[in-house]
């Protein structure tokens, strides 16, 4: 009987002490592998924000090779780590007329070998060669339009660049020299990034509906309507491709899959109730990112999800409040929250590594009116930009900021790398650094 009662009161006092997850502290304890050492981690899992610093000590070291994926239509929107490690003490610019509503735009850079296309105020497409010379200029817009300063997305396919807008045109443009070849309208402006398959390409645009097009003809071969919502939100939506399959985010928070050749829904997951619909205007979704399985993202209402590939079931979701592109590099995930926290996560479980405050370098009064824009991860650094014209960058190691270049005034897009060198958009110029 006492064998039975002391085995029982080991058992209780076992179960007592465990991590569980009820208790709303920690699940478990991994190890963390260091250069020469192993350290004991405390990963949390609770279900609330996180709004200090957290395993500081913890040091992190990315021995993966770098990604080959570029920044030119990347599918997943996963750059990965990047082979990029410069001194950033060379700078040179590619200047153009100002764009009024930059601070607005999530704009992006399209790379042609050497050579840069980007856009301007008046709705000119310009292409550079790398020491900053124009190559063409050309321009599709009518005088009463060019006045409205229409805003551009693009994106390059073979020989061919491909543009959409704010007045709901869409075009196609020989990429060496600036011709047109066909220009098409839709029933409502684009509002996503432009993704190309095959000889098809696709966008959303402002009535949530996701469009696939000849790349080569500009006939429309399909397209998915989604629930659309009466305020227009101003966040650029986001697409990303995997195994034949198209997964798009619309302005009330739904994630879709579509098989790409057919245009038939698989699947679609909700992130907001109907509550939400009033204040869709405010949600600001992150772009989404493929990798290891799973379709994570994150918004500014405080929630990061990691979404089943195939079926749109929640694997995890933790309350970190940011809007910025995710970037994965093996099984850790890197984001900045809202409030410039760089923040590590384990891609598989949800669980939280390390949290360290990357504002550091800003004074308290001023770090409420600036926010992360996007991070490129180099070989040993992070390089974040910010909605004020910084470029912080990051030791990856150590979670600290080592140095803060200051760009611009205003808002400077995130970062892009091409050629082990650095470019950055403002409202005026595309920056590269060396």
């Amino acid at each position: 009987m006492n064998k039975v009662l002391g085995l029982f009161l080991f058992f209780f006092l076992t179960i007592g002490c465990s991590l569980d997850k009820k208790s709303g502290i920690w699940t478990k304890k991994e190890k963390i592998e260091n250069d020469k050492e192993l350290v004991v981690v405390e990963l949390f899992k609770e279900n609330k924000n996180f709004e200090n610093e957290l395993n500081t000590n913890i040091r992190i070291q990315i021995k993966s090779e770098f990604s080959k994926k570029n920044f030119l239509n990347n599918l997943s929107n996963n750059n990965g780590r990047i082979n990029y490690d410069g001194n950033l003490k060379n700078i040179s610019k590619y200047k153009f007329s100002k764009i009024d509503n930059f601070k607005k735009l999530e704009p992006e850079l399209v790379f042609d070998k050497n050579n840069l296309i980007f856009f301007d105020n008046k709705g000119s497409i310009l292409k550079f060669d790398q020491f900053s010379k124009l190559i063409w200029k050309k321009n599709y817009y009518k005088k009463k339009e060019k006045k409205l300063n229409p805003i551009l997305n693009i994106a390059s396919h073979e020989n061919y660049l491909i543009v959409t807008d704010s007045f709901a045109k869409y075009y196609l443009i020989d990429i060496e020299s600036g011709n047109l070849l066909w220009m098409k309208r839709n029933i409502a402006p684009f509002n996503s990034q432009i993704k190309v398959y095959k000889d098809n390409f696709f966008v959303i645009d402002f009535l949530n509906i996701l469009r696939c097009y000849s790349v080569k003809t500009g006939e429309e071969l399909w397209n998915i309507k989604t629930d659309n919502s009466f305020v227009k939100s101003q966040k650029k939506l986001s697409l990303a491709i995997s195994d034949g399959i198209i997964f798009f985010s619309n302005s009330l928070g739904d994630i879709s899959a579509v098989d790409i050749d057919k245009g038939k829904l698989l699947w679609q997951t909700p992130t907001q109730d109907s509550s939400i619909y009033e204040s869709s205007f405010q949600l600001k979704t992150s772009d989404l990112v493929i990798a290891n399985n799973s379709i994570l993202f994150s918004n500014n209402i405080n929630e990061f999800y990691s979404l089943d590939i195939e079926t749109g079931t929640l694997i995890w979701m933790q309350k970190i409040n940011s809007s910025i592109r995710p970037t994965v590099v093996d099984n850790l995930v890197f984001t900045v929250t809202e409030d410039g926290f760089l923040t590590i996560i384990e891609s598989d479980t949800g669980n939280i590594i390390r949290i360290t405050n990357v504002f550091d370098r800003i004074k308290q009064k001023k770090r409420s009116k600036i926010k992360p824009v996007g991070i490129v991860i180099g070989s040993k650094n992070i390089y974040l930009t910010t909605s004020k014209g910084h470029l912080i960058i990051i030791d990856i190691l150590k979670g600290k900021s080592i140095l803060m270049i200051k760009i611009d005034n205003g808002k400077i897009s995130r970062p892009f790398v091409l050629d082990k060198k650095l470019f950055i958009i403002k409202d005026s110029a595309i920056v590269k650094l060396d």
